[in-house]
């Protein structure tokens, strides 16, 4: 299983070398956008809009946008250091609570942890500990540049630890629009729902859940493979120097014509505007 990420969880004077390694995975399949034309995937290119030329990682910077086109310009460098003043490689315990006093709703990742080097015995003292008290750890912890509230809880006799929303990233209930208050409901309408609720009612075995929609594409994907309804992608056609050049003597060429078509045409007005101020004159 691959590490993402090293550290150590603390509580108290307790530190425990552990690994962490995703517990989730997607298998969203992946589809490329190609070209209707000739079936070539599409490119999305970083393409500046005023200065109308393609833009290299090199040539960017983060900015944040704090009204409609207004940014304000973050270096690299004042990123950086705020990186490595947050970024404690410690799953930080700094409270221990019920798993039942936290909603779902604030559930993001999954992630197994491991033991590392040393860190055996005290990984079992901490497992044990939380499964005798009922308890699970409340804590911090920074992941590529993002803090996180997490909580560490035994599942399967491993540790895992699932990060957690912010309550301020939780949006409040109250503004979900039209849900009704108390609405006059029939018993009898009810007691029917109960009973269909019963009826319906089985112990949960993830196992037994599949994912039908991911099934039946590649289904379709392999019997449009079988039949031989594939495509080969085109390799685009390299540009020579002869052609760069070609392109940017055409192109000049033209911006040579546009100016001066602009520059005769003023000449024009300004000579007609002199001999309609002579005659005038006269």
């Amino acid at each position: 299983m691959h590490t993402i990420w090293k550290g150590t969880i603390s509580f108290g004077l307790v530190n425990i070398p552990i690994k962490l390694h995703s517990a989730t995975e997607n298998k969203d399949i992946k589809l490329k956008n190609l070209h209707k034309e000739c079936h070539s995937p599409v490119k999305y290119e970083k393409v500046c809009p005023v200065c109308e030329k393609d833009i290299a990682q090199e040539d960017m910077v983060k900015g944040y946008e704090y009204t409609k086109n207004k940014f304000v310009v973050l270096e690299q460098e004042d990123l950086e250091a705020l990186k490595e003043e947050n970024e404690e490689k410690a799953v930080d315990i700094i409270e221990f609570v019920k798993l039942e006093e936290i909603d779902p709703i604030y559930f993001d990742r999954s992630y197994y942890l491991s033991p590392n080097d040393g860190g055996t015995k005290a990984y079992a003292l901490l497992r044990n500990a939380l499964e005798e008290t009922g308890k699970i750890g409340l804590a911090k912890i920074t992941i590529r540049s993002k803090q996180h509230l997490a909580v560490v809880r035994i599942y399967h006799h491993t540790l895992i630890m699932e990060t957690i929303y912010f309550p301020d990233e939780v949006r409040d209930f109250k503004e979900v629009p039209n849900v009704p208050e108390e609405p006059s409901i029939v018993e009898k309408e009810l007691e029917t729902a109960k009973l269909l609720i019963d009826q319906l009612t089985a112990t949960f075995e993830p196992e037994k859940y599949h994912d039908d929609y991911r099934t039946a594409l590649l289904a379709l994907i392999e019997e449009k493979k079988q039949g031989e309804a594939v495509t080969t992608a085109k390799e685009p056609a390299r540009k020579d120097n002869v052609t760069d050049l070609m392109q940017a003597l055409e192109k000049s060429l033209s911006k040579s014509k546009t100016k001066k078509k602009k520059s005769t045409a003023k000449k024009s007005k300004t000579t007609k505007k002199s001999t309609s101020q002579k005659a005038k004159a006269n």
